[in-house]
């Protein structure tokens, strides 16, 4: 079983950053690919960003790529969501999600088997 906790939400500027992180309980964090999602109100979860256990592969959504880095330490079981250049259209309920131990890295939410609580990023104008 593996818990997952995000923190670093927030209120921000458009144009400003946040970083986001999570932190994993359990042994096999190093195991695991691990993805950020998002949802915003009467949307749809989207990926966001996903990277994979080796931590030498990510995938961006196009929404987000350029702006949005994905990054792990798993010496610290943690990954990170760093977001520059926010937009209003970034605002939503950041979810941190991780896959099956080997996985591939996957950005359907439905490969992932654990999912955090979420943490509020509201981007104003």
């Amino acid at each position: 079983q593996v818990q997952l906790v995000e923190t670093g939400g927030g209120l921000v500027q458009a144009g400003g950053s946040l970083k986001l992180s999570c932190g994993a309980s359990g042994r096999t964090f190093s195991r695991l690919p691990m993805g950020w999602f998002r949802q915003a109100p009467g949307k749809e979860r989207e990926f966001v960003a996903a990277v994979a256990w080796t931590g030498g592969s990510t995938y961006y959504a196009d929404s987000v790529r350029g702006r949005f880095t994905i990054s792990r330490d798993n010496a610290k079981n943690t990954v990170y969501l760093q977001m520059n250049s926010l937009k209003p259209e970034d605002t939503a309920v950041y979810y941190c999600a991780a896959g099956g131990q080997w996985a591939r890295l996957s950005l359907n939410r439905r490969d992932y088997d654990y999912w955090g609580q979420g943490t509020q990023v509201t981007v104003s104008s």
